[in-house]
C-alpha cells in the first residue's frame, strides 16, 4: 500500500473490484451493497448521475459525523 492510498483510505472506504477498478466512498458502498444481495434495481440508479451526487453527499455527511450517527444507528438491543 502506498502512502497516498493509506491517507486516502483514512478518509473513505475503498473497494477494488475483480476487474481492478478502484471505487471509493459512496460508489464503494453501493458496490458492497449490491455484492451482498441488495436488489440491483435499487442500487444501480444510485451509482449514476445525477443520483450518484446525492449518494456521495450522503456518504460524506455520515462519514464526517460518524460519532453522531453511531448514537442512533447500529446499536444493539440487549
Amino acid at each position: 500500500m502506498t502512502d497516498e492510498l493509506y491517507r486516502a483510505c483514512q478518509q473513505a472506504v475503498h473497494v477494488i473490484t475483480p476487474e481492478g477498478e478502484i471505487l471509493r466512498a459512496g460508489r464503494a458502498s453501493m458496490y458492497v451493497l449490491e455484492e451482498i444481495g441488495y436488489p440491483r434495481w435499487l442500487i444501480r440508479p444510485l451509482t449514476r448521475p445525477p443520483l450518484v451526487w446525492f449518494t456521495e453527499l450522503g456518504y460524506r455527511l455520515v462519514a464526517n459525523n460518524r460519532s453522531f450517527f453511531s448514537k442512533f444507528m447500529f446499536t444493539r438491543e440487549e
